[in-house]
C-alpha cells in the first residue's frame, strides 16, 4: 500500500483518528434514473499527523469531481444568512471598509455573504469553482470568478491590480487538498494593510461533541487553532485574533495579517485558546484516543432507536438532506426500511435521493402530509431554527430527535 503523507508537512501518515468505512461523495445526490446505476464508494478513513497534528482525510477524489457541480446553496439557511449579515456589519465597522475597499471571498457560493457588503456599496469579488452555484451569484449581481483558488489565481488578480482589503475564506480551508498552495494564495492576494478572516469548524468541538458526521470527502482537513496557526505562519500570515462561533456546531473565526505587512496587536483571545488547546493535549495523541469508541456507540444507539420504532409501528422521517446526513446514514447502515424519506427546503435537492442509501428527498410539505411520529433533525446545528419551523407538527404530537452529540429525543 502506498504510504500516505501529510498535506501540510509531508510527514508519513499512520495514526488513525477514525475509520468510518466507505461512503459515496456526500453531495452526489442521485436522480431517479441514477438510482438504477452503480455508485462509487471511497474510504472515509481519517488520520492525525503525529508531526504537525493536522487531522486529515486523504484526497480519494479530486476537487473537480466534488465541486464543479455542487448541490449546496448557502442561501437556504436563515440562520447562516443572519450570521453573514452580522459578520459584514462587524467587519465594515472594525476595519473601516468603504467604497474604496475591495472584499474578495474564496468559495463564495451563491453570493450569500458578499451581497451584504455590496448593499453597503463596497466592491466585491467572489471566487467559486462550482459553475451552477456561481451562476446563481452572478444572477444577483455578485461578480464571480469560476475557478479554484490558489497561487495561480492570486497572482493573476494581483497582476490585474486587485488585492483584498478584506479577504474572506469561510468554510473553505477544510475543502482544499492543496492546502499549502491555497494558503500561499491567500497571503499573496492580501493587501499589505489587509485583513484575512477564516472560519472553519473547530476540531475541539468535533472531538468533544462527537461530530463525526461532519467528516466527508470534501472536508480534507480538520483544524485546531494550533494546527491552523502553524499552517498560516508557514506562509507569512500572523493570527492576531480569534472568535468562537456557534455555527456548524462550534467554529473558529481567525483574523490574520501579512507578517510583512501592517502589524496588529495580538489579542489575548489567541493566547487563551492556544493555552486551552495545549492544556487539553491537542498537540498530542491524548484527546483523540476515545473518539472512535464514542462514534461506534452512537451508531449502535441510533440503530437501536430506529429499529425500536419500526418494530412498534411508529414512523420516523428526516428533516434536511445535508452532507452530514450522508456520512451518518452510510456509516450507521440506515436505509429506507428505517427512515422512508427526508425533506429539504432546497429545490436543488428535492425529488432526488441521498447517495448510498437511496433515501428520497421530498419537499417539507411531506411532513405535514404524513405526520410522522418522530422527525430526525439531520442538520443538528440548525435544530433550534428547524424546531421553530415545525412548531405545528410538535403541537400535533410529532417528537424531534437528534443523533449528535448523542441520540436524544428532544424535550
Amino acid at each position: 500500500m502506498t504510504q500516505l503523507a501529510c498535506r501540510f508537512c509531508s510527514q508519513p501518515l499512520d495514526d488513525t483518528f477514525v475509520d468510518l468505512g466507505v461512503s459515496p461523495l456526500a453531495n452526489s445526490y442521485l436522480s431517479a434514473a441514477a438510482c438504477n446505476e452503480p455508485e462509487t464508494f471511497f474510504p472515509l478513513h481519517v488520520f492525525r499527523c503525529t508531526h504537525c497534528h493536522l487531522v486529515q482525510l486523504p484526497a480519494f477524489e479530486s476537487p473537480e469531481a466534488i465541486f464543479r457541480d455542487y448541490a449546496y446553496f448557502s442561501s437556504f439557511a436563515d440562520s447562516l444568512l443572519a450570521h453573514c449579515e452580522a459578520y459584514a456589519n462587524a467587519m465594515c465597522e472594525r476595519f473601516e471598509l468603504g467604497p474604496e475597499s475591495l472584499v474578495i471571498e474564496a468559495a463564495s457560493n451563491d453570493g450569500y455573504l458578499l451581497r451584504f457588503f455590496r448593499e453597503r456599496e463596497i466592491p466585491v469579488l467572489g471566487i467559486e469553482p462550482a459553475r451552477n452555484v456561481a451562476a446563481a451569484a452572478e444572477k444577483i449581481g455578485i461578480p464571480t470568478v469560476t475557478e479554484f483558488f490558489g497561487t495561480n489565481l492570486a497572482d493573476q488578480l494581483v497582476a490585474e491590480g486587485r488585492r483584498a482589503d478584506l479577504m474572506v475564506a469561510n468554510n473553505v480551508l477544510a475543502h482544499t487538498p492543496h492546502l499549502n498552495d491555497f494558503v500561499a494564495g491567500l497571503a499573496r492576494v492580501l493587501a499589505p494593510s489587509g485583513v484575512l478572516t477564516i472560519e472553519f469548524p473547530h476540531l475541539m468541538a468535533l472531538v468533544e461533541n462527537n461530530q463525526f458526521d461532519t467528516i466527508y470527502h470534501e472536508h480534507f482537513s480538520y483544524f485546531s487553532l494550533l494546527s491552523a496557526r502553524s499552517v498560516l505562519a508557514a506562509h507569512g500570515l500572523t493570527v492576531f485574533d480569534v472568535e468562537r462561533l456557534g455555527t456548524h456546531g462550534g467554529s473558529l473565526r481567525l483574523f490574520a495579517h501579512r507578517t510583512d505587512g501592517t502589524p496588529r496587536d495580538v489579542h489575548e483571545r489567541v493566547t487563551a485558546l492556544a493555552d486551552e488547546e495545549e492544556a487539553k493535549g491537542y498537540h498530542t495523541a491524548a484527546p483523540y484516543r476515545d473518539f472512535a469508541d464514542h462514534v461506534r456507540g452512537i451508531r449502535r444507539r441510533l440503530l437501536a432507536f430506529l429499529i425500536e420504532q419500526a418494530e412498534s409501528g411508529a414512523t420516523v422521517a428526516g428533516y434536511g438532506a445535508p452532507a452530514k446526513a450522508n456520512t451518518l446514514f452510510n456509516y450507521c447502515g440506515v436505509r429506507r426500511d428505517l427512515l422512508p424519506f427526508t425533506v429539504d427546503r432546497s429545490p436543488h435537492k428535492q425529488d432526488k435521493f441521498l447517495p448510498g442509501t437511496r433515501i428520497p428527498i421530498l419537499a417539507p410539505e411531506a411532513l405535514r402530509e404524513n405526520r410522522p411520529d418522530f422527525v430526525l433533525i439531520l442538520p443538528w446545528n440548525l435544530r433550534t431554527e428547524i424546531e421553530s419551523q415545525l412548531a405545528d407538527l410538535r403541537a400535533a404530537g410529532t417528537r424531534f430527535v437528534v443523533a449528535i452529540p448523542d441520540v436524544e429525543i428532544l424535550p
